[in-house]
């Protein structure tokens, strides 16, 4: 395991470009992990050249979770078009000469929004980020398959857990109704999520992360 405190200590880390072909760095770990933060900062490196797509665009609509009867679980590997996600690192990896639209996820909407996300041509590093990215499942697999690298990011439990209660208050649940969904549904997808943890090319620790 690597700890990192600094962004500077993380680019460090990151792949040597393919020459003649995109990279693509998965980043892997439990809710609240700080998946999206780390993505985030890599991506904001250098923005003509590193694109960020996260799975959360392959959320299932709330419609479509009703019909399924997983409204419930929103946030389990089924909730999820892992198929589709795959399709589209598959694209990206074939580094087509036109700018590819990707879907990204609203929290205040709690729903995802078809092509908000551009990737120009121009992108050579890849970032995509989400929990099931070394799950051993059917579409999971074909998703590993198209990543160079992927990281799994680690945290201390409790600091994961206030974040996730954070995270659900900001975005409207009440402080009770957080603290259930983070018990009924973030742990157990994050118990899943942490059994894959061997899978990861590389393990982070970000328990001490600060953004500089």
């Amino acid at each position: 395991m690597t700890t990192v405190h600094t962004i500077e200590e993380l680019t460090a880390l990151l792949p040597d470009p393919a020459p003649g072909r995109r990279t693509l760095l998965g980043i892997a770990g439990p809710p609240g992990a700080g998946k999206s933060t780390v993505a985030a900062a890599l991506a904001g490196l250098d923005p003509e050249h590193h694109a960020l797509v996260p799975l959360d665009g392959f959320h299932l609509a709330d419609q479509a979770l009703v019909a399924l009867g997983l409204l419930d679980r929103k946030g389990a590997p089924e909730t999820f078009d892992a198929h589709g996600y795959a399709a589209l690192l598959a694209r990206l990896a074939s580094a087509p000469g036109h700018t590819v639209y990707a879907p990204a996820f609203e929290r205040r909407l709690e729903q995802p929004l078809a092509n908000a996300l551009p990737v120009a041509p121009s992108c050579t590093l890849i970032i995509t980020e989400g929990n099931y990215l070394l799950l051993d499942a059917p579409g999971w697999r074909d998703v590993r398959s198209h990543l160079d690298e992927v990281w799994f990011v680690d945290v201390e439990p409790g600091l994961r857990r206030r974040r996730l209660v954070a995270r659900h208050i900001l975005f409207g649940k009440t402080p009770a109704a957080a603290e259930d969904w983070v018990r009924r549904v973030d742990e157990p997808n994050a118990a899943r999520v942490a059994a894959t943890r061997d899978r990861a090319d590389r393990i982070l620790d970000l328990s001490e992360w600060r953004l500089c």
